[in-house]
């Protein structure tokens, strides 16, 4: 099941067509800019918790290999190397993956991307797996899943692997504001979200359960005029998770 085909090449296509300013904050992807320090908030608290580790350090992932499946251009695997980890980030667009390793050059970072499949890659062992806004994007859920399980250090004395995953909620509220919104208003490209293939927090639960995974507690990534992106206890946007071999 792992080995199956998850990739759409039509969201492939979609995204590559961002790589070329994928970096720019006030780019097409400026809403990820500004979504990336609440993802990171949420990847530091759960590295310190699942590890034990000292809050207060700058290198909390030292000697810990990472996996960002679904990386576009490394807007997250860059900070998680500066925090310590050996990175490799993969995605299916293999303009995403060109303009990931040029940045990662300029910027002195040592990352190992890689374009294909999750499932066909046979990438293993690693300490920490995250997928961000990916699943709602894949052709095939629950290979996905069992893909990203498969490349995680299974269970031990000292927690065994980590997996953190985000996306969108499917709800009233995720269309109005995501789809209908954010789309129409230029502040996401259009296109880029099929509201159908967004993912209920109870169904993310059953799917990584199939995986032999155990979700963790829901934290809402949510928006407001006075906080911006924020994580929250309302998951009717947007959501982020744990998951930890059962």
């Amino acid at each position: 099941m792992a080995n199956a085909t998850t990739i759409r090449p039509e969201e492939a296509a979609h995204f590559g067509k961002l790589a070329a300013d994928w970096w720019d904050p006030k780019g097409s992807s400026a809403m990820l800019h500004k979504l990336n320090p609440v993802r990171l908030g949420f990847i530091r608290e759960a590295v310190d918790t699942h590890w034990r580790g000292d809050s207060q350090g700058i290198r909390p992932l030292e000697g810990k290999r990472a996996l960002d499946v679904g990386c576009g251009a490394g807007l997250l695997c860059e900070p998680l190397s500066r925090l310590g980890a050996v990175v490799t980030g993969v995605d299916a667009a293999a303009e995403n993956v060109a303009a990931a390793g040029q940045h990662a050059a300029t910027m002195g970072l040592a990352i190992d991307y890689r374009c294909g499949d999750i499932g066909g890659l046979g990438l293993t062992g690693f300490d920490l797996v995250t997928s961000m806004e990916v699943i709602e994007h894949v052709a095939d859920k629950p290979a996905f899943l069992a893909a990203l399980a498969a490349a995680l250090k299974p269970a031990n004395d000292s927690g065994g692997g980590l997996m953190i995953l985000s996306t969108p909620n499917r709800t009233a509220k995720s269309r109005l504001l995501l789809v209908e919104g954010a789309e129409r208003l230029g502040a996401i490209p259009r296109g880029t979200h099929h509201w159908d293939d967004f993912v209920t927090p109870e169904e993310l639960r059953e799917l990584l359960a199939q995986a032999g995974m155990e979700m963790g507690e829901s934290r809402g990534i949510a928006w407001s005029p006075m906080k911006g992106l924020h994580l929250s206890g309302d998951l009717a946007l947007n959501y982020i998770v744990t998951a930890r071999a059962a």
